[in-house]
């Protein structure tokens, strides 16, 4: 067995990828057509930011954060507005979901969103890079192919991360985030069709990056093709039974795939 450490940019055909975001090895072998002809066909990346760029709560939990929300709205004696399921559920985002369906645009809302934000910012400097996402985010934005983020994130926090890496000038200014408005988190498409009209991409001439069910959805929703990332395979089969045709559990098959030229060139 070869390990490979992240950033690792050896890529033989013989490598096996054992990585810290993954909890299986997967053969570097040759991948099923479907996977080279997506990628050709991409002029227009999207990318979901927590999953297929970094995990976000890599050292500080959404588990903890979603908690401390918890606990939070019981202070103010809110609590009930979520069901006991709700109440531990391990998502943050998810409990934010609830509380503005319940107290839609109300202030209790802004202020919920503007804690999870600032919890998201403090998850930044122990989130841990996706393997091989880097590098292929800089290969494909020197092919000139067209880069943005399109996630139920803070826009704050993608470029907090974005520019500890080196990477904002890949996406700047197309970071596509929550809003005020959080009726359209995904899987609504309102940040994919924000992404096509700013970059002036057609959806088939796309390819949406991402690693959840809402992700596919959003992408069907707004007609662009989708690859699902899934770092093990509980995440692949939740995305498989929800339709998508082609998942990866490592980036490093794609960004080979953009070195031998099976990947989409720019927008010129």
């Amino acid at each position: 067995m070869v390990r490979r450490p992240l950033g690792n940019h050896h890529l033989g055909h013989d490598t096996l990828l054992v990585t810290s975001d993954t909890d299986q090895t997967e053969p570097v072998a040759e991948r099923a057509d479907g996977l080279r002809d997506l990628l050709a066909g991409a002029r227009f990346v999207l990318w979901d930011f927590d999953g297929p760029i970094c995990r976000l709560f890599a050292g500080y939990t959404a588990d903890r954060v979603a908690g401390e929300l918890v606990d939070w709205l019981e202070r103010l004696g809110l609590k009930e507005l979520l069901t006991e399921e709700e109440q531990v559920h391990p998502d943050p985002h998810v409990l934010l979901g609830a509380v503005d369906r319940r107290r839609h645009r109300s202030d209790l809302v802004a202020e919920f969103e503007e804690r999870l934000t600032r919890e998201e910012l403090r998850a930044v400097p122990t989130a841990r890079p996706t393997a091989y996402a880097d590098p292929l985010i800089r290969t494909w934005s020197a092919l000139g192919v067209g880069l943005a983020i399109t996630t139920n994130n803070s826009p704050r926090v993608v470029d907090e991360y974005l520019g500890t890496r080196g990477l904002l000038d890949c996406f700047a200014p197309h970071v596509y985030g929550r809003t005020r408005d959080l009726r359209l988190l995904k899987p609504d498409p309102y940040c994919l069709n924000r992404a096509l009209s700013a970059l002036g991409a057609a959806p088939g001439q796309a390819l949406m990056v991402g690693d959840t069910t809402s992700d596919l959805t959003a992408a069907r929703r707004a007609g662009v093709p989708f690859l699902g990332y899934a770092r093990n395979e509980e995440k692949a089969k939740l995305l498989r039974r929800a339709g998508a045709e082609t998942v990866v559990h490592s980036l490093e098959p794609v960004l080979r795939l953009l070195w031998e030229g099976g990947g989409g060139r720019g927008h010129a």
